[in-house]
């Protein structure tokens, strides 16, 4: 075997095994250890247009603002969840629809997401507003965050009170990204 012909099956292995442990890192649909869902949950109440006040940096978000998450409940049970934000590198709105669906009981807010055909994640609120106004959600490990809101700014006290509540959980709050809401969706 020539040594351009090993290196090729070598790099083929090492992005093989890397894929893989891509998906298996987004296979992960039970919450950390230590982070209980909210329950009781109520689905019609947490349905409609979330705006992301918050969150943690992954490249699927990279320099995006004036994101949002709408939620809308469909007829099989499962949850569309369409993620919009303007991706200020193209300087043009992005968006990805997805599926969820509860772990478990629906009374629990653990669901499993998916932006990619089988691949599910974790999706689990681990604290939520009396009124739903607000949502701390955290995924399959203590790397994805987000702060949710129904408004597009929240109040001074609010912010403190969730990011006292994720460094809590053992989120790294020093690392989350405030997201600025400056201009209009042109999709309600």
């Amino acid at each position: 075997m020539t040594a351009p012909t090993l290196l090729l099956r070598r790099a083929v292995l090492v992005a093989a095994l890397g894929t893989v442990a891509v998906l298996a890192g987004c296979s992960s649909t039970q919450p950390p250890e230590g982070i209980t869902p909210v329950t009781p949950f109520d689905l019609a109440r947490y349905e409609g247009r979330w705006y992301e006040a918050a969150r943690l940096d992954h490249s699927f978000e990279r320099g995006m603002t004036d994101v949002s998450a709408t939620y809308q409940r469909q007829a099989d049970g499962s949850v569309r969840v369409l993620n919009r934000g303007f991706d200020t590198a193209k300087n043009d709105w992005r968006e990805a629809e997805g599926k969820a669906k509860f772990t478990g009981d629906a009374n629990t807010a653990s669901l499993k997401v998916s932006f990619f055909g089988p691949f599910y994640g974790g999706y689990h609120v681990a604290a939520l507003d009396a009124d739903y106004q607000w949502a701390l959600v955290v995924g399959p490990d203590r790397s994805y965050c987000w702060i949710l809101s129904r408004s597009k700014q929240l109040a001074p006290a609010v912010r403190e009170q969730l990011t006292a509540r994720a460094q809590a959980l053992g989120i790294d709050t020093q690392a989350l990204i405030w997201v600025t809401h400056e201009r209009t969706d042109p999709k309600p």
